[in-house]
């Protein structure tokens, strides 16, 4: 299985429990590595694989229009994104907030799914 990654995409989420992460979105750095089928690269053929410039701009808009109030939910709604309507066979994800605590440099989840 041949893999595209995106690492340290920001993106503006509505995420969090608290009330001041509900009145305000704010930036989460994710990073997702997904599985592509080989024939994408065996016959240099860009409509046989996964476009991760389609994956960047609808997981941006999917976020602006929702509020999770878990990382791990929001983590969950991506990863189908990618498996369900992508077609992807398996994804990883790397959710954080940054500087939310102070002397934490960043807090987040890690999941892994396959179908």
């Amino acid at each position: 299985m041949d893999f595209i990654f995106i690492d340290d995409m920001r993106v503006e989420a509505h995420v969090g429990i608290f009330e001041r992460e509900k009145a305000a979105p704010q930036t989460l750095e994710i990073s997702l590595t997904f599985g592509v089928p080989d024939a994408a690269a065996q016959n240099d053929d860009i409509e046989q694989t996964i476009r991760y410039d389609a994956v960047i701009d609808r997981i941006r808009a999917e976020l602006a229009m929702r509020h999770f109030n878990l990382l791990e939910t929001l983590g969950e709604y991506v990863i189908g994104l990618l498996l369900n309507e992508f077609g992807a066979p398996w994804v990883k994800i790397s959710i954080a907030k940054m500087g939310i605590m102070k002397g934490v440099r960043r807090v987040g989840v890690q999941i892994e799914r396959s179908r």
